[in-house]
């Protein structure tokens, strides 16, 4: 079972463009997450799915400086180029992730697997009830449903954000919904904004130089030892 993880990621961000190649402590949030995914016991390769746009030409030198596999599709239509990308690097599992979560615990990732395993055929998801933050979103998708969805899914809306057809499908689609055992979903740990991006530089800069394997708890533990952090972007509401 070929079990790759393909991370969607594009320069031009609306509110913070960009942001998957600005830099802490000398290195692009793009290089902590792939770091981060690579670390995953399950995990057999890891994608960038890019756009065909010059703007995105920057992302695609990264990977090919770093030895990162990659892909280029459609900017709008992302389902399409997820399913692209999976058809040509021939993958059996995909496990989506999006660019501006440069914090995501392997863990997570590794068990999130682990229960696809024991449930084949089904679309496996943190973000259907969410009690993760924000920023760890993880979704584990076959690939025969990812080609199902790609298949009927119609309206922009559903092309752009790739499994929201899915979701709303979920009595015809078998489904995991998995939870954590606390409820963190009040927790802002993406990047979306100059704010996003600052409070992700603080948890790096405070975290990793010490322990680069640093894990959600470690997070959490930090943040409540230095509750301010969080002020940094109480404020920004989510787009979605």
């Amino acid at each position: 079972m070929n079990v790759i993880a393909i991370i969607q990621a594009r320069m031009g961000s609306n509110r913070l463009p960009g942001k998957v190649l600005r830099k802490v402590l000398g290195r692009e949030l793009l290089s902590y997450q792939v770091e981060r995914i690579r670390r995953c016991n399950q995990l057999h390769q890891v994608v960038i799915a890019t756009t065909t746009k010059a703007i995105d030409h920057p992302i695609v030198e990264y990977c090919v400086n770093n030895q990162i596999l990659y892909y280029r599709g459609d900017e709008e239509d992302v389902l399409s180029r997820y399913y692209e990308a999976a058809v040509k690097y021939q993958a059996d599992v995909i496990v989506r992730v999006t660019g501006d979560c440069p914090l995501l615990d392997p863990e997570i990732i590794d068990h999130m697997i682990a229960m696809y395993e024991k449930n084949p055929n089904h679309y496996v998801s943190n973000v259907i009830h969410r009690t993760f933050p924000r920023g760890f979103d993880i979704e584990i998708i076959p690939f025969q449903l990812l080609k199902e969805i790609n298949e009927q899914a119609t309206s922009a809306y559903d092309r752009e954000h790739v499994t929201t057809f899915l979701r709303n499908q979920s009595t015809t689609f078998p489904t995991i919904d998995v939870t954590n055992e606390r409820d963190l979903s009040n927790y802002r740990l993406t990047v979306d904004t100059f704010e996003d991006f600052k409070l992700i530089q603080k948890i790096i800069e405070e975290l990793y130089p010490n322990n680069p394997s640093f894990s959600l708890k470690d997070v959490v533990e930090l943040l409540a030892s230095q509750p301010k952090l969080l002020q940094l972007n109480a404020h920004i509401e989510q787009k979605r």
